[in-house]
C-alpha cells in the first residue's frame, strides 16, 4: 500500500524526538529581515547550514552563561529549563 505525502510528513516528524544523540526537537519563530539575511551571510560563509549557525551560537551562548556559574546557580539555571519546556 502506498502512503500520501501527508502520511510520510507524519511518520517523519514522529520519529524527530528520538533522533540523533539526544533528539531534535522543532523551533518555528518570525524573526527581523535583517536577523534572516545575518543568519543567511553567516551561513554562506561558513560553508553551512542556517540550522548549523543557530546551533552553534546557542551552544555557545549557552557555555558562556554557564561557564562562570556557581554549582547552585546552575542548578537553578537547568531547573528553569525544564519548567519553561
Amino acid at each position: 500500500m502506498t502512503t500520501t505525502s501527508a502520511e510520510r510528513q507524519q511518520a517523519y516528524r514522529a520519529k524527530r524526538p528520538f533522533a540523533g544523540d539526544n533528539g531534535e526537537r522543532r523551533l518555528q519563530s518570525w524573526v527581523s529581515t535583517a536577523t534572516a539575511l545575518a543568519l543567511g551571510r553567516l551561513a554562506r560563509r561558513a560553508g553551512t547550514t542556517q540550522r548549523a549557525v543557530l546551533e552553534q551560537l546557542i551552544l555557545d551562548a549557552d557555555r558562556a552563561v554557564t561557564q562562570a556559574m556557581s554549582d547552585d546557580e546552575l542548578d537553578h539555571y537547568l531547573a528553569l529549563q525544564c519548567n519553561n519546556e
